[in-house]
Order: C-alpha cells, then sequence, then structure tokens
C-alpha cells in the first residue's frame, strides 16, 4: 500500500463546507461536514492527507493530468489519441489553438484553487485543535504551507495573473477578489515556502513516504526563483543545500528510475503517489475519488498486443524531434518507446503517429491492477522533483549568478556520467546552453521542457511551427466559465 494512502478517505473528506456555487467555491462532496470536524489529531491528520488529495487529481472538468498536458505543449510530444477530435483539450494545447472555451484550463483551475481551499482551511483550524502537541502543529503547518506553495506556482505558470487568496472566503467576499501580479503570487509562495522549510523534516521513511521534507520545500523554491528569473544565487544556495543534506543520490542505472521498485527512490525529493487499491470504475470520475494514475494509460500505445507493456489510449507520442535529439544517448531507450522496432508486438497508429511513445509512464502488464476500471487504478507515482534536477537547477543557479563554473560543471557532469556520457568542458554562455540541453534530454517527458522554454524566452522560436504566439501562449487562458460566474472580479489574460 502506497504511502498517504493509509487513512484517505479521498477528495472530500473534509465536505469543505461552502455556500452556493462560486467561481472559487468548492461544493461539499464528502462524508464529514467541517463544522464536526478538527476534534481530534486523528481529524486533523485526515485533514491533512485531504490537501495532499488533491495532488493526484487528474480528472477535474475532463482529464487535468499536468505532467502530460505540459508534455503535449512542448516539443516533446504532440496531443496524439484516437483523432484529431479525440481530447479536444490536449489538441488545443498542442497546436495553440486555445480559446476560453476551449483548453484544458478549467480543470487545472479547478484543481488547484481546490486544493488552495483546503490548504486555506486546514492552516485556519488546526491551530484549535484538541490534543495536538506544538510538533504536530508545526509539523502539519509547514506542509500545508507548501501544498498551498504548490497549488500556487502552479496556477502561477499556467495563468499568470490569478486570484491570490489565502483564508477562506464568506460569501459576501467572493466577488470582492482580485487578480494578483505574478510578482505578489509569488511572493505569497515564497513566503510560505521560506515559512515551511524550518519544520519540515530532513527526510522521512517507512509509512511516511510521500510526506514534505525540507528538501522538497527547498527545491520547490529555486524552482520557483527560476521561472520567475530572480536571486540565481538562491536557486543556487537551496539546491546545494540539498545536496549537501545526503539524503538523496542519484540512481546508478538511468533505467530503473521509473520502476515501481524505485517509488520514493533515492533520487526521489518529491512525488505524488497513486494507489491500484481503490479498485474504482467510471462512476467516480470527476469527483476526485479515484486514487489512480489515469495519465499512464493516455501515453499507452492503442490496442497493443506484445510482451512488457498494455494497451493504453495512443496520447502524447514522442516527437520526432526529441527522439533525432537523443540520438547516441543512453537514455534514449529508457525515455522512448520505438514502437515500430518491438518483436513479436503490434499497436494501431493514432492521432499523429510518429510510432515513438513516453517510456517513464508507460503501462506495463506487471503494473496492471487487477480489479476496478483498469485505466483508473494505475498505481504509477509522479516524480515531481528528482535529485537529477536539483543537481541542474544548482549548475544552473550557479552558471547565472557569476558563482564557480568549476562547482557547476561537476553537478552538471554528474548528471551526464550516470548517463554514461562524457563530461563537458564548457563556460560561459555555452555552460548555459549545456545546462539547458541536458535538462531536455535528462527530463525529457516529465513536463518540464514547456516552462523551461516560456522561463528562458525561447518559446516563440522553438514552438512557433506550433503555433505558439509571444506575449499570449505563455499563459493560457482563464475559464470563460470563471470569467462569467466572477462578474467582473476576473479578467480575461492577454490576446485572448
Amino acid at each position: 500500500m502506497k504511502a498517504l494512502h493509509l487513512s484517505l478517505f479521498a477528495a472530500g473528506t473534509l465536505a469543505l463546507a461552502s455556500c452556493g456555487k462560486d467561481f472559487l467555491n468548492v461544493d461539499p462532496i464528502g462524508r464529514e461536514l467541517e463544522i464536526n470536524y478538527y476534534q481530534n489529531p486523528g481529524q486533523a491528520y485526515e485533514a491533512l492527507v485531504s490537501v495532499y488529495d488533491v495532488l493526484q487529481w487528474n480528472d477535474q472538468t475532463g482529464f487535468s493530468i499536468m505532467y502530460l498536458l505540459q508534455t503535449v505543449a512542448s516539443d516533446d510530444a504532440h496531443a496524439g489519441g484516437s483523432d484529431a477530435s479525440d481530447q479536444p483539450a490536449f489538441v488545443a494545447y498542442d497546436n495553440f489553438s486555445l480559446t476560453p472555451n476551449l483548453g484544458p484550463q478549467a480543470g487545472l483551475w479547478r484543481k488547484n484553487y481546490r486544493g488552495v481551499y483546503r490548504a486555506n482551511l486546514f492552516l485556519e483550524k488546526i491551530q484549535n485543535v484538541p490534543g495536538t502537541s506544538d510538533e504536530f502543529v508545526r509539523r502539519t503547518s509547514a506542509e500545508a504551507k507548501f501544498l498551498r506553495a504548490y497549488f500556487y506556482l502552479d496556477l502561477l505558470r499556467l495563468f499568470g495573473k490569478v486570484p491570490l487568496i489565502t483564508k477562506t472566503l464568506s460569501p459576501s467576499e467572493y466577488y470582492e477578489v482580485t487578480m494578483a501580479t505574478p510578482e505578489a503570487v509569488f511572493a505569497q509562495i515564497e513566503a510560505d515556502l521560506l515559512a515551511a522549510i524550518p519544520d519540515l523534516p530532513l527526510s522521512v521513511g517507512g509509512s511516511e513516504k510521500g510526506r514534505v521534507t525540507q528538501g522538497a520545500a527547498k527545491a520547490l523554491l529555486a524552482r520557483g526563483y527560476l521561472y520567475m528569473n530572480v536571486k540565481m544565487d538562491q536557486v543556487a544556495q537551496l539546491s546545494e543545500e540539498v545536496i549537501q543534506s545526503n539524503v538523496y543520490s542519484l540512481t546508478p542505472n538511468f533505467a530503473d528510475i521509473f520502476t515501481r521498485a524505485n517509488e520514493h527512490g533515492p533520487e526521489s525529493v518529491f512525488e505524488i503517489a497513486y494507489s491500484e487499491n481503490s479498485t474504482v470504475g467510471w462512476e467516480v470520475f470527476g469527483s476526485g475519488y479515484g486514487e489512480g494514475n489515469v495519465g499512464v494509460q493516455f501515453c499507452g500505445m492503442r490496442d497493443f498486443d506484445g510482451p512488457v507493456y498494455s494497451p493504453g489510449w495512443g496520447f502524447a507520442p514522442v516527437s520526432q524531434e526529441l527522439y533525432d535529439a537523443m540520438a547516441g544517448d543512453p537514455r534514449r531507450p529508457f525515455t522512448i518507446i520505438n514502437a515500430d522496432s518491438l518483436a513479436g508486438s503490434s499497436y494501431s497508429p493514432g492521432y499523429q503517429n510518429t510510432g515513438y511513445f513516453m517510456y517513464k509512464y508507460a503501462p506495463r502488464k506487471d503494473a496492471l491492477s487487477p480489479d476496478g476500471e483498469p485505466a483508473l487504478n494505475w498505481g504509477t507515482n509522479v516524480r515531481v522533483i528528482r535529485y537529477a534536477d536539483v543537481l541542474l537547477m544548482a549548475a544552473e543557479g550557479l552558471a547565472r549568478s557569476g558563482g564557480s563554473e568549476a562547482t557547476a560543471r561537476g553537478y552538471l557532469n554528474q548528471v551526464r556520467q550516470r548517463a554514461g556520457l562524457q563530461p563537458i568542458q564548457a563556460s560561459g554562455s555555452a555552460l548555459i546552453d549545456a545546462i539547458a540541453t541536458e535538462r531536455r534530454l535528462e527530463l525529457a517527458t516529465e513536463g518540464h521542457r514547456f516552462f523551461d522554454l516560456v522561463r528562458t524566452g525561447k518559446a516563440a522560436q522553438v514552438l512557433g511551427a506550433k503555433g505558439f504566439v509571444a506575449n499570449k501562449h505563455e499563459w493560457l487562458p482563464i475559464p470563460q466559465t470563471e470569467i462569467d460566474a466572477a462578474q467582473g472580479a476576473l479578467t480575461q489574460n492577454p490576446n485572448y
């Protein structure tokens, strides 16, 4: 059984008592009303788990699979599926035909604001829960602050200007919300993470695997600084503190990173836990009650018949560009499945088929759930922050802040050495370019590439042929349903 699922009631554990439908409101869908909850430490822990639970939701307003959608938006993959009408939100993000009514924005907005709401509610209630120790309150409050920062960093990167809400709202306050600038949103993210770090443990083990650590918070803050293009010296310092903690290390063999045996392994700084134990069917889809990773089903080969892999739906076929970029790289066979070269197998080519598919999250027969709807019960965890990413963030922070280039090269070359590649001796801008290239190849198909292109100002150049327009597609449109419900409190992003 996966960590954080031992006492998981699922998405609506607290019921999140609400007062009608509003553009930022949450319907009560759980078993316990908030007015009757938070009465003892056990209930407080359940409340914390309900905040974590939102991380795994992939079913809000359709399929809101963050890592897969960001891969599709980049030059690493295409939309795929059965045909051009299959999952229009994926197609719209792939070719940047997004409109306020078309795209993945509604589900991503809904998911993250539900997470924010739960974190806010927890932080308001935890101080007054009977029987809790000071240590329990400090640690769980730090976890809730990390999670709120996590949800807001996704909102910031996806939408730019968004409402900044740090408390539960009364009905009269819903329409007084205003759009905060990216800088104001990030200031809150930074404050939450800096407040959380001292009260988080250096490491966790046993049944606590999946809970937030100091390393996860420091790495997430470094990621935020990189995206905002600020405080490169802090990017380096935070990343080096994670490195020097000696809690994490590179998995010796790159091929082993994404195996089930290496979930919460030595390279995992933070990952989202999924489970095949809920045995759910389509009747719960959209409620957040499922605990499986439907993204695994998405990226499998359609109608696959052969060894190792289970059939999938053919989404996110890997691009020829990425396949060619990884020519000669020992990581390519463990990043990309060359479907046409698999002996004794067959599959049905789908929309935008290239013959290449994602290896890291591919559906494997040995991980197939024996109960429930297989598509909804993949227990494959999502690696959100890997130690290799931390090494590359440290290298970039040093190279961009005037720090030691020798140390930066050392971190870069640790990643390359693990992959069986020769060390790089570049300096100056060539070193920065080498780090960027290494990020693409090491982290390919993990959902980082699009945001890396945006933050470095290269998105229009690299993605222009796909339809990307500068000063527009850096962000998704605000969902039109939210604009309509907000009665003037929300404004649309530029050029939509």
